[in-house]
């Protein structure tokens, strides 16, 4: 496979500023060059304020540049339209977040199946064993039925994973995904993540303020006043002390 076919991600030059053209006008990224390839497993660092969001927003396709480019899956984005760019991340980004945003009133299953119902309408019987299997491979093949007020944190954190995961996309983003859960869950939640990069040829991004999540990550990139400070790959677990 080509360096091109192994590249979900590429950042040339992004910048972002708000209030353009007004005399308040601020710039909060400065020019960000970074390379996602589909085996990535990465953290995003940095402190309060570095611009970490801003970066995700972009990244996922929910807010534009104001120069650069960002290719997902080698399409130039800065271009596209409106509904170019919403078809594109609904194919192509699975998100996950602090909270998981559940939908109250649905089973674990249809939660799961929500995506492809906004894009296809009423899901054929493929969706739904598709929705089974991913609600097995989280481990809640037992709890298709329930709905979110009768399933803990961190079995709602993951019917929101196998959510992110119907559309098979290629990147998955996760924004403070172990935020809300004890230790135990968000390393079992953690976990998870890193077992979807492995066997669904998926990169997964990961914001977190935690050192011993980002260090667990392979790659991780310090974002610091709105500049990549550093992108170091880390040491393996097997090989730490």
């Amino acid at each position: 496979m080509s360096d091109d076919a192994m590249t979900v991600l590429r950042l040339e030059g992004l910048r972002k500023s708000y209030n353009v053209g007004q005399p308040n006008e601020i710039e909060v990224l400065h020019g960000i060059d970074v390379v996602i390839g589909r085996s990535d497993f990465a953290a995003l660092v940095g402190p309060s304020g570095s611009g970490k969001s801003t970066l995700l927003n972009l990244l996922g396709l929910l807010d534009q540049p104001s120069s650069g480019e960002l290719y997902l899956l080698g399409q130039a984005t800065s271009a596209m339209d409106d509904a170019a760019r919403t078809a594109l991340r609904g194919s192509s980004i699975g998100f996950v977040f602090q909270f998981h945003h559940l939908i109250q009133a649905f089973t674990a299953l249809d939660n799961v199946l929500m995506p492809l119902m906004l894009s296809r309408g009423k899901p054929d019987k493929l969706a739904v064993q598709q929705a089974r299997e991913l609600l097995a491979a989280v481990g809640l093949e037992k709890f298709a039925n329930r709905k979110p007020n009768e399933l803990s944190g961190g079995q709602q954190q993951r019917v929101a994973i196998a959510r992110a995961l119907i559309t098979e996309p290629a990147l998955l983003l996760a924004d403070e995904p172990t935020g809300n859960l004890d230790t135990r869950t968000a390393a079992e939640v953690f976990e998870l993540f890193h077992k979807v990069n492995r066997e669904r040829d998926c990169a997964v991004l990961l914001v977190t303020h935690d050192p011993r999540l980002s260090a667990a990550c392979d790659r991780t990139i310090n974002l610091v006043d709105g500049r990549i400070e550093s992108d170091t790959l880390n040491q393996p677990a097997s090989q730490q002390k």
